[in-house]
């Protein structure tokens, strides 16, 4: 995520939640086109009807929704899971959690609909990072991390492998305030970009969740005045490119390649939710050999319950 500021969430201060004020948009003079139209109010991303088939008329066989809920227990309290249960994915993929699987809500760990649940959190800090894979089906194999120990004690990622394709969630490290974890993201970029490679290599895959990155400037508010901040750098930016450049395709741009205003992340600070001055962090990457059934990726900006909204990925495996 971009910087944010710290907050208490069940007692716990996220160290990840550093907060920069966004730069407003300079106001246009008196009576130009500019100030005319921001006198109408700030302009909401406004999800358009799903498709439920592929181009090549392939109705959806998997729903999927990722949400990164900045803190499981706080979400919950917010009415998350009510959203979840009316949304009804096939999988569910968190990204955020700063809970222990000991510490989540009994409604949580108890869900039904989801028998198949699977959890991973920080080896070191309490309260920190985490994700989580809910799914229907029971997957083949399931595993944390990406096999390497410089990267996995912070449980960021957890990969399902199921009969036709596997699925990633992750919460992508951030880089700082100051950016004073840049060079590690970047060893970071690299090397969860081989681990995909690996995967994609046995059979078709699914990235999802926070990637903590917007790629174009189209997918920021206000790019000008974040260029040197965490989530829109240079560095950042090509690492994202690279993994496209891979063979992954962000299926959101793939299908609305000029949809502006299509955010899934806003500060707490300044009503930035209310004024949709945000950023797309949020993402479903696939294989090639998933395209063509490709039949819609949501953005559910209207979902409340954390500073992020929900994404939702239709697709016929």
């Amino acid at each position: 995520m971009p910087k944010r500021g710290k907050k208490k969430e069940d007692g716990v201060i996220p160290e990840e939640k550093e907060e920069v004020a966004e730069p407003e948009p300079k106001k246009g003079k008196k009576g130009g086109a500019k100030a005319e139209k921001e006198a109408d109010g700030p302009i909401m991303y406004q999800d358009p009807p799903e498709k439920l088939s592929s181009p090549s008329g392939k109705k959806y066989t998997l729903k999927i929704t990722s949400w990164n809920v900045d803190g499981i227990r706080a979400w919950f309290k917010k009415k998350g899971l009510e959203w979840v249960r009316e949304e009804d994915p096939d999988v569910l993929c968190l990204q955020e959690t700063k809970c222990a699987e000991k510490q989540l809500p009994a409604d949580i760990r108890e869900m039904a609909e989801y028998p198949h649940k699977y959890w991973a959190c920080s080896d070191d800090k309490e309260g920190y990072s985490g994700v989580a894979l809910l799914s229907k089906v029971k997957p083949i194999d399931v595993t944390y991390g990406i096999g390497e120990e410089e990267h996995d004690k912070e449980g960021r990622v957890i990969s399902a492998e199921f009969p036709s394709h596997f699925l990633v969630t992750a919460y992508v490290p951030n880089s700082g305030r100051g950016l004073v974890r840049l060079e590690y993201r970047q060893r970071w970029d690299k090397a969860f970009r081989a681990y995909l490679q690996g995967l994609g290599a046995r059979k078709p895959l699914i990235l999802c969740g926070d990637l903590n990155v917007a790629h174009q400037e189209i997918d920021l508010k206000n790019p000008k005045g974040n260029k040197k901040n965490a989530g829109f750098t240079p560095e950042e930016r090509a690492g994202f490119g690279q993994l496209l450049e891979a063979g992954f395709t962000d299926t959101f741009r793939h299908l609305y390649p000029d949809a502006p205003y299509a955010y899934t992340f806003w500060t707490y600070m300044m009503n930035a939710r209310a004024k949709n001055v945000g950023w797309r962090l949020d993402y479903f990457l696939v294989s090639g050999g998933l395209l063509e059934g490709l039949c819609d990726s949501k953005i559910r900006s209207k979902a409340l319950g954390s500073d992020h909204c929900p994404i939702t990925l239709y697709l016929a495996v």
